[in-house]
């Protein structure tokens, strides 16, 4: 499994979320309380990018293009129900955000 730097924790404020690009792919980086979450950034719906939505007080992230929602926790959909997106692993070392995955080089296209 590869572990890949996103973003410092200072770029990464409470209850906010942010894109970073990891390789080919996009991927949604949040924090809620002591938990990053890292989900994959497209939203399956229409391509929206979930990281220029916003997080919601249950752990959910909203797209901002229709208003599809996903757990960040385990990336299930919440509205509508069904869907699933890619989840990663996250540490945080020394004030350093990452993101491990096997496969977060890649794209859903490639």
């Amino acid at each position: 499994m590869q572990r890949m730097k996103a973003c410092s924790l200072d770029e990464l404020p409470e209850g906010q979320c942010r894109v970073v690009q990891l390789g080919k792919r996009y991927i949604t980086v949040a924090r809620r309380g002591d938990n990053i979450h890292a989900v994959d950034d497209t939203c399956p719906h229409m391509g929206g990018s979930l990281g220029t939505g916003w997080l919601t007080a249950e752990g959910t992230v909203v797209c901002p293009w229709h208003g599809w929602e996903f757990r960040l926790e385990d990336g299930a959909g919440v509205w509508p129900s069904g869907i699933k997106l890619d989840t990663f692993e996250t540490s945080v070392e020394d004030g350093v955000v990452y993101v491990h995955a096997d496969d977060a080089a890649e794209t859903a296209a490639d």
